[in-house]
């Protein structure tokens, strides 16, 4: 087994490479970058993305005068917007955001440094990427973790129920039921619950936004527990409602093709308790597909899952820090974050596997000379 792992992590390595690679490439050809977005703020134009710029922007005004007041030069400029302006100003832009290097040694430089966990400073808000990262990782923790864990609890007992069940009534009517939240949009199922359960028209249970309320601090710690579960069960529910389907139906086709095989007829033909056989025997082989499948629901909860949920209930996490930095060119973020969350994609693959041996000791990973 250590073997399996030291090969897993060695080809972690590459792959990651890969990624990181790929990606920087993408970006440096998309148009609308931080120089030119920083140009455009000089020049008067509104982005979203500089509003931020040195904390609130308190000396761009002085910057937009001394373009004003530049010698303007007809040469061209490959940056969008800045044809007429002092070349020489161009380039110090260029250097402020790192761009007065050559393409591969920015990429080595940045590789060196993320080797040493430094992800640099955001463009935009003047704060260090992991200071953002953990200041916004507590909203995304809570949503994926209590996310995912909901989705088990509901999925896996209503699969296995379901695959006991198969073809009576109650299949019939909770197949329908998975169809139903299956098509109901994470969003949509959101607006709906503010509209019933937020004060949106009927009833004000629920709060609207944030992770706990102003004055969690002053709370004892029994009422800070049910603070934060009170303001984290309207964007749980949101993002379970269409999550827990397609892992029911792989819960319950797993037990169905477990409880046919030979070795269950076995069990019943000796006596045993259908409890036992369902929760010891087939129970062990049924979800080795369902734990493979754990990491992709975690992390895709975690990284992507929550972006609407997060704007729709004002949480300020990872998958809305993660879009802002996509669309407003802050390159730190965008990298520091996909280094960060895939090599923890990674690990938890890794565990993933090594749970699988757990469940059933008879997988032997490193008979089949590892696997990716």
């Amino acid at each position: 087994m250590a073997a399996y792992i030291l090969r897993r992590i060695l080809l972690m390595i590459p792959t990651l490479f890969g990624i990181i690679l790929l990606n920087f490439l993408i970006v440096q050809v998309a148009p609308g970058g931080p120089v030119e977005q920083m140009i455009a703020k000089l020049q008067g134009m509104d982005t979203s993305a500089t509003q931020r710029f040195s904390g609130g922007g308190g000396d761009t005004g002085a910057q937009s005068q001394q373009v004003q007041q530049m010698n303007m030069s007809s040469g061209a400029s490959k940056y969008r917007g800045a044809q007429g302006l002092d070349p020489e100003f161009v380039k110090s832009l260029e250097k402020q955001f790192g761009f007065d290097k050559p393409l591969h040694e920015r990429f080595f430089l940045m590789l060196k440094n993320y080797l040493c966990f430094d992800f640099g400073q955001s463009y935009f808000q003047d704060r260090s990427v992991i200071a953002l990262v953990l200041e916004k990782m507590p909203v995304s923790i809570s949503l994926g973790l209590w996310t995912t864990l909901l989705m088990y609890l509901i999925s896996i007992p209503l699969g296995i129920r379901k695959a006991v069940k198969d073809g009576t009534a109650f299949d019939i009517w909770t197949s329908g039921m998975i169809i139903a939240g299956y098509a109901i949009p994470g969003f949509l199922f959101a607006i709906f619950l503010i509209v019933v359960f937020a004060g949106g028209k009927y009833f004000n249970i629920f709060p609207l936004r944030g992770l706990t309320s102003d004055n969690w601090s002053d709370l004892s710690w029994p009422r800070r527990i049910l603070d934060y579960f009170w303001h984290m069960t309207l964007p749980v529910l949101s993002l379970t409602i269409s999550g827990f389907a397609g892992l029911t139906i792989l819960t319950k086709n797993s037990f169905l093709e477990e409880i046919n095989k030979q070795y269950v007829l076995t069990a019943r033909a000796k006596g045993l308790p259908e409890g036992r056989i369902l929760y010891r025997h087939v129970f062990r082989n049924a979800m080795l597909i369902v734990i493979a499948g754990f990491p992709a629901a975690l992390m895709g909860i975690f990284l992507t899952g929550s972006l609407l949920i997060e704007t729709i209930f004002s949480l300020d996490g990872l998958g809305l820090l993660g879009f802002e930095s996509a669309l407003n060119r802050d390159y730190p973020i965008m990298f520091g974050t996909l280094y960060i969350f895939t090599l923890l994609g990674f690990l938890i693959k890794l565990v993933s596997d090594l749970t699988m041996t757990w469940v059933d000791p008879r997988i032997d990973f490193n008979a089949q000379g590892g696997r990716s």
